[in-house]
């Protein structure tokens, strides 16, 4: 007999089951590959853990996730068994208090969750770090956001999502970092030695594209950055926000040549990117600053909240800003390293 506590439906053909899954509102609205019990043993065998392994809890809900459970919307999501180690990961760094999950996944704002995988794991799965970083046609980046979304959806449950508008991150919003360039990785930043294999989770808007195809020098590239860091209607202006900024091929290449790095982009644009809050006033906006007696604000609250990362095609000059959700002491971005895996302990 399985091991599997899950409900066994029986139905006709595969028809029959989209047609199931869609009147039961297990879908994202995508049509999703049958979830078999061959198929989702397939998956906890592959990562060597229980079926009633809880990966994380949402108290404010008063949910737990199984390993059975995330591996059946994995399933769902069109994951191969390589990839459950790496959904596994994210879930549970998302369950993280600091990141607090059951606010940025219920708030009105809409926030998608962010998945950045660094170390090796990502070439061994197959992630895209290049060209159509943030768009379609690489599985891995796909299945693994989607399945966090469709456990979101039926785990996490979809009565708590609140979004005003949301966004097409919320359908999947997965990537890696190019680790071949002379900078320092994410995850080596976050405290992890190089081979090791992570995934970073953070409470993120949709790309905000910063386009400059004319500067020569990097102070100009980042100006530019600088400034779409301060649109006020981000929640990077009403203070303490964590960001995610995403270098391209062609912008790095300038500022790695004239001697930049890692750090010194998160210095300068932590100083360079802020504002008075007189510019607030005409808005009607409110900030947390301003009960500090301070009178400037700036985007991030230290150099070290902006999770930077090179990624992105060969070609064009167009990196990308990513506001986050509400502040940090609501939720921060948390890594956690990959295990069960190649690449992983």
């Amino acid at each position: 007999m399985s091991e599997l506590v899950s409900r066994r439906i029986q139905l006709d053909d595969t028809e029959d089951v989209m047609e199931y899954m869609y009147r039961q509102g297990f879908t994202d609205g995508l049509p999703v590959v049958p979830p078999t019990e061959e198929k989702v043993l397939a998956l906890l065998k592959a990562a060597g853990v229980d079926h009633d392994l809880i990966i994380g809890a949402i108290p404010e809900r008063n949910r737990i996730i199984t390993a059975e459970k995330l591996a059946v919307n994995a399933v769902m999501a069109g994951c191969l068994e390589a990839f459950f180690p790496v959904v596994i990961t994210a879930v549970k760094a998302m369950c993280d208090p600091a990141f607090g999950l059951h606010g940025p996944s219920a708030s009105t704002a809409g926030a998608a969750i962010l998945v950045i995988v660094n170390g090796p794991v990502a070439e061994q799965v197959g992630m895209n770090n290049g060209q159509n970083l943030f768009g379609p046609g690489r599985r891995a980046n796909a299945t693994i956001g989607r399945a966090i979304s469709l456990a979101m959806l039926n785990l996490g449950g979809p009565e708590f999502d609140r979004s005003t508008l949301g966004h097409p991150g919320k359908f999947t919003y997965c990537i890696a970092e190019d680790e071949t360039t002379a900078w320092v990785p994410l995850h080596v930043q976050r405290g992890f030695s190089p081979e090791r294999s992570t995934v970073t989770v953070f409470a993120a808007e949709a790309p905000n594209q910063v386009q400059n195809h004319s500067a020569s020098k990097g102070e100009e590239i980042l100006m530019t950055i600088a400034d779409r860091m301060t649109a006020l209607g981000t929640f990077n202006m009403l203070g303490s926000c964590q960001c995610a900024l995403v270098i391209c091929q062609e912008h790095y290449q300038t500022l790695a040549a004239q001697g930049w790095d890692k750090k010194q982009v998160q210095q300068f644009l932590y100083e360079k990117a802020r504002r008075p809050l007189s510019d607030l006033e005409p808005c009607g906006l409110v900030t947390r600053t301003q009960e500090s007696g301070a009178t400037e604000i700036t985007a991030v609250p230290s150099p070290e909240d902006i999770l930077l990362l090179v990624a992105g095609g060969e070609a064009g000059r167009f990196s990308a800003f990513i506001p986050g959700w509400s502040g940090i002491n609501s939720s921060r971005a948390v890594t956690q390293e990959i295990t069960g895996c190649a690449g992983g302990t």
